[in-house]
C-alpha cells in the first residue's frame, strides 16, 4: 500500500506492555526523517465494538514531543487491540503507523501471591505454597507453570 506522507516520518520501535493487571505503557521513537516540529498522537481501539480513543496521558521527551502513553483500567478482550499513531507537522505530511496486538501476549504477570515456606527439623524437606498471580484474563489457574529456585540449603 502507498502511505501518504514523507518516507521515514512514521514512528519507529512501537511497543506496549501491560503490568499490575490493568496498567499499560506504550512507547515509540520519532521517525528518523521526521521534521523537528513533528508531534505524534496515539489512538487505540480495544475491540471492534469499542470506540477509538486518544491517549489521555502522553509521555513526552525533553522537546515536548509525545513518545509514549500511559493507560489505566485496561481490560483484555478476546480480540486484538488496534493501535494507530499519526503525526502532524507544518512542514510536511507525516506517515502513520498502525498495529494489531493481542494484549495477553504483552502482559507482565505479577509474582505469585502469599508465598510461604515451612521447614521442619525432623522431616526431609520443606513445604512451599503460593497462590496464582493476579491477572485479568487467565480464567483457568491450571494454565500457570511455576519454577522454584532454591538458593541456599
Amino acid at each position: 500500500p502507498v502511505f501518504a506522507g514523507m518516507n521515514g516520518s512514521a514512528i519507529e520501535n512501537f511497543s506496549c506492555v501491560i503490568y499490575n493487571v490493568s496498567l499499560m505503557n506504550c512507547t515509540w521513537q520519532a521517525g528518523r526523517d521526521a521534521p523537528g516540529d513533528t508531534q505524534y498522537f496515539l489512538y487505540w481501539q480495544n475491540s471492534r465494538y469499542d470506540d477509538e480513543m486518544e491517549c489521555e496521558l502522553y509521555i513526552k521527551d525533553e522537546n515536548g514531543r509525545n513518545t509514549g502513553c500511559r493507560f489505566q483500567n485496561v481490560t483484555m478482550k478476546t480480540e486484538k487491540a488496534y493501535f494507530l499513531v499519526n503525526g502532524s507537522s507544518k512542514d510536511s505530511l507525516i506517515q502513520f503507523y498502525d498495529e494489531y496486538i493481542d494484549l495477553y501476549k504483552i502482559e507482565i504477570l505479577t509474582p505469585p501471591l502469599n508465598v510461604t515456606v515451612n521447614c521442619t527439623k525432623d522431616s526431609v524437606g520443606c513445604k512451599i505454597t503460593w497462590q496464582p498471580p493476579l491477572t485479568s484474563h487467565v480464567e483457568n489457574v491450571n494454565c500457570f507453570q511455576y519454577e522454584i529456585s532454591i538458593q541456599n540449603k
